[in-house]
Formats: structure tokens, sequence, C-alpha cells
């Protein structure tokens, strides 16, 4: 990062935090922070606000790059505040169509060091992250290094920015794709997998129902549970562990 961009950043961020704070509502930080087990830093700016603030930034500094705003986003993200965040991928979405691959991999250094939260994380794989496969700039090859991730959010982002593809990818190689993130440690990556699933079973059920019967003993409960919402209480029965945790 040259001085200059770094200068520029700064300038653009102080503006940014200057004009969040005069506009501070704590009973909208009160009121949202419950949502978040992993804890909720806001000014309490309404949506409209950051918009306001997007606008600001594109009239004065009309000549920043996709790669400017992943660095600016990477920057925003490192503030720490959530509306610096909500910041950040606002602004790339402006830019969205002239992004290509770099600009993906970068979205992944937004993930492994910045994103902190489910809002953050969802916000980019329902608005960003699913361009990069619909328009096939990227697949499922270039997605895999986010299964490995040391962030929780990263892993997490790898099954939910599949849900928008879910008919335009075969469902035999999702299904695969996804198949490391059974066993994972962290909770906020079953819920992902879980809510992947279950969108994948609205257009797939048997072969989803038989991937999850195959992985019954083996994968977390909450995957499962989030996955099988749609059935009933007996046929949910059906995916329960063998009582020694063997397939039977």
């Amino acid at each position: 990062m040259h001085i200059k961009e770094a200068q520029l950043y700064q300038e653009i961020i102080g503006n940014a935090a200057e004009y969040f704070a005069a506009r501070a509502k704590p009973s909208n930080v009160l009121k949202y922070s419950r949502f978040f087990r992993e804890g909720y830093d806001a000014w309490g700016n309404d949506v409209s606000e950051i918009k306001t603030m997007v606008a600001q930034i594109q009239s004065a500094y009309p000549d920043l790059s996709v790669s400017q705003l992943l660095e600016l986003g990477n920057l925003l993200f490192q503030h720490g505040k959530y509306e610096m965040g909500n910041l950040a991928i606002m602004l790339l979405e402006t830019r969205l169509k002239d992004s290509d691959k770099a600009c993906f991999e970068g979205l992944k250094m937004w993930f492994d060091f910045g994103v902190g939260n489910w809002a953050h994380a969802d916000y980019l794989c329902s608005r960003i992250t699913p361009w990069f496969l619909q328009q096939q700039i990227v697949g499922l090859p270039e997605l895999r290094p986010w299964l490995s991730s040391a962030s929780r959010w990263t892993r997490r982002a790898a099954a939910v920015s599949l849900i928008k593809v879910k008919r335009q990818e075969k469902v035999e190689d999702l299904l695969c794709f996804i198949e490391p993130l059974l066993t994972d440690p962290e909770r906020v990556v079953h819920q992902g997998t879980g809510w992947l699933l279950r969108e994948l079973w609205k257009v797939h059920p048997q072969k989803v129902e038989d991937f999850l019967y195959l992985h019954r003993n083996t994968a977390a409960r909450l995957i499962i549970q989030y996955a099988t919402e749609k059935l009933s209480k007996e046929e949910r029965l059906r995916f329960r562990r063998d009582k020694k945790g063997k397939i039977a």
C-alpha cells in the first residue's frame, strides 16, 4: 500500500467514523445486541445513514478502483465497529460488475481477517460471493480453500455462498464439496451448512436425505437439525445416530 493510498483510506475512515458517531443511537445497540453471541460493537446507525455515507464516498472519491475498495474494506473491518463492515460491503456492491477473480480472492481476506459476525458473513454470502459463481468467474475449485480456513466465518461462507447457486451446480458436486464441514468444530459453521442442506433438500429431497443418512453418525447434530427442519418428527427419527455411533 502506497503512502498516498494509506492516507486516503485513513481520511475516508475518519470521515465515516465522525459521521456515524454523530448519529449514534444507543437504543439501537441495545435492541440488536441480543442477536450477536460474539458481541455487537456498534454506533447504532440506521441502514439509511450507512447508505448516505456510501453515496458521499462515491461522490468525493469517484476514482476508487475495485482493488482499492478491497484494501479499504480490510481496514474498515479491522476498525471493529459494525457500521464500518457494512460500509465496506455496500461500497463493493456498487462496483460488483467491475469485479474479477482477483476480487474474489480478496474477499477471502475479508473473511479470514475481518468478518467477525453472522450478519456481515451472510450479507456477503447473499449479495456478493454468489455473484462470482453465477457469472462463472469462479467455481467450486476456487472456493475449496475456504473450507480449510482458520476462520470459522470463511468456512461458514463456503457453504452459505452456495445457496443461490443450488440449481446451477450439480447437487452431487455440492454435497461432496461440503462434506468436510460436517465435522467442523464450530457452531456457526454447523448452522451455515445445515442451512445449505435444507435449501438443497427443497430441490433434491431424496439425494439430500440419502446424504444425511450416510453421515448421520458423524455429522454435527445441529447440521442434521437444520437440514431436516421441514421433515415431520417421525421422518427426522431416521437420521438419529445409532446407539453405538456406527452406521448400520
